[in-house]
């Protein structure tokens, strides 16, 4: 039998992230510029829980890494401003990293329409996110992860029951430390923030310490990969103005060459970074080039030492 995750009611009444915060009582009285200053200094204790939790990020980042490397993907999964969180990092790794968008994608309780609106109920369903993770073909070769500030959004967990059902890798992003998580998945990162100033509005600092959160996991995992080189995103899809500049910039600082040549190496790689870096490494031709790249996993310090 599926396990049901409809949370009893009382208990939303004791998770942390809908107690009263002690200033926010007579919040509406305060003038404007010292509510602005009371929001503010409330976000100094996102980067606190966030570097407490360092240690799973880190090992959430391996699991990723892994499932990449191979022909696994990773796959966000949360509800209102946590399914969106989860949605922003899948759509910026691509051009950041050159990763495929089958690779990394997002799926959001009520759908693509509740990256743009409230999709009022969709959380508390958990069967869709079952049905939604099945016809996404999830298994064992991919990660989950889920993400939900509460801990309880029934959407979220069951995300992860299917995904563990399937033998893919889990990892849950929370704000909220509880040992049951434990049960639920391979990973959990629990970064407590305490309350919030507007009791319950977890897109203040749950928001803000989880989009940190997938900032370090994705970045890291990326860099694992080998989409860094020297500090840079070589990797990097080259797709306007600002981009194609970033490249050029990049071959220029990383290769010591003029500006002029940088462009010569840019134009046989077919405007990809990388592999006018791979070419300069190995002297070779950007076919040859890029087959000893891929040799290396992509990786330019192991092609640089061959």
């Amino acid at each position: 039998m599926k396990r049901r995750h409809r949370p009893d009611p009382a208990r939303f009444a004791r998770l942390p992230t809908e107690e009263v915060h002690a200033r926010s009582r007579d919040l509406e009285l305060r003038p404007l510029g010292e509510i602005v200053r009371l929001l503010l200094d409330e976000e100094q204790r996102v980067h606190e829980a966030a570097r407490a939790v360092a240690p799973a990020v880190t090992r959430a980042a391996e699991l990723i890494a892994d499932a990449l490397r191979g022909d696994g993907r990773l796959c966000y999964v949360g509800a209102g401003t946590s399914g969106r969180l989860g949605a922003l990092d899948a759509a910026e790794l691509p051009p950041t990293f050159g990763i495929k968008p089958d690779r990394v994608f997002a799926i959001l309780a009520g759908g693509p329409r509740a990256l743009a609106r409230s999709i009022e109920g969709a959380e508390d369903r958990g069967e869709m996110a079952e049905r939604r993770l099945q016809r996404a073909g999830i298994g064992k070769d991919d990660v989950v992860c889920a993400i939900a500030a509460s801990g309880v959004t029934p959407f979220a967990r069951a995300a992860l029951d299917y995904a563990r059902s399937r033998g893919a890798r889990t990892v849950f992003v929370t704000c909220v430390a509880d040992e049951t998580h434990h049960a639920l998945c391979d990973v959990v990162i629990a970064a407590v923030v305490g309350p919030e100033l507007l009791p319950g509005s977890t897109r203040l600092k749950g928001g803000s310490v989880t989009k940190v959160i997938l900032n370090a996991l994705s970045t890291a995992a990326m860099t694992r990969l080998g989409k860094v080189y020297r500090g840079r995103m070589v990797d990097v899809v080259a797709s306007n103005e600002k981009l194609r500049a970033r490249a050029l910039r990049i071959v220029v600082e990383l290769t010591g060459l003029p500006e002029s040549k940088a462009r010569g190496l840019l134009r046989r790689a077919k405007g990809r970074a990388k592999v006018a870096l791979a070419i300069h490494l190995s002297g070779a031709s950007a076919a040859e080039a890029e087959r000893r790249l891929k040799a290396a996993g992509g990786d330019l310090r192991r092609l640089e030492l061959d």
